[in-house]
């Protein structure tokens, strides 16, 4: 890919998240990766997302070098980079502070699959990590947090789970673009909201059956997934 085509890419997850409404003032970023180049572009740190051009963006490499740009890269950098050293298929990040996904977070619970709009996009609960040790916060505190997000992961699939909540924080979203993480991120905060209302509704609610759920999360993206149209 090439990074003036990436740089755009970027450019309009980032805008995605302004237009959905799951971030405000500078809250969050969305970067994207050239799996040829080993290139990561990503958006600069505290700048106000209107106003914002694709030019403003920063590239840099897997090790945090800057390539091109004359801004600061958001101070989550190493948090991404270090997904996408781990998650083979993950082309583009998403990390928002979006309203009920956060709180979600903050609770340090995990979001259950109550139904199946949830299942259309994830099969089985959206992870949280454990919360970070102080010695993982006094140092190198972004890398840290991938580290929590990669060993939650240890025995799951990230593009079947392609969103975690960072306990105390928030979420970070993925997919194989910047346009698919930022989807994402936009499904996740719809099914936050969802599960927020069910339990309120009813406090005992089970989890939808497994058949129902991998039902649902297999027509849509299994090997012979029949949804939407061929090709």
């Amino acid at each position: 890919m090439m990074l003036d085509t990436l740089r755009e890419e970027v450019f309009h997850a980032n805008q995605e998240l302004v237009r959905c409404g799951l971030v405000i003032f500078t809250f969050g970023n969305a970067s994207g990766i050239d799996r040829r180049s080993g290139k990561v572009v990503i958006k600069p740190s505290g700048v106000p997302y209107q106003g914002m051009s694709p030019n403003d963006l920063v590239v840099t490499d897997l090790d945090g070098r800057i390539v091109e740009g004359k801004l600061r890269p958001s101070s989550d950098l190493p948090t991404h980079l270090a997904l996408y050293r781990a998650f083979e298929g993950v082309n583009g990040i998403v990390h928002t502070h979006s309203r009920y996904a956060t709180a979600w977070a903050q609770a340090a619970k995990e979001i259950p699959c109550f139904g199946t709009t949830h299942a259309d996009y994830f099969r089985g609960p959206i992870p949280v990590t454990d919360e970070m040790q102080a010695d993982e916060i006094q140092s190198d505190y972004e890398h840290n947090t991938g580290g929590v997000i990669i060993r939650r992961f240890q025995n799951l699939d990230p593009l079947a789970t392609p969103a975690v909540l960072v306990a105390g924080h928030g979420p970070f979203c993925w997919g194989r673009s910047p346009g698919t993480a930022a989807h994402i991120a936009n499904v996740l905060e719809e099914l936050a909201h969802l599960a927020f209302l069910t339990v309120t509704i009813r406090a005992d609610v089970a989890e939808i059956s497994t058949v129902l759920r991998d039902k649902h999360f297999l027509r849509k993206h299994g090997p012979d997934a029949y949804y939407g149209q061929a090709g």
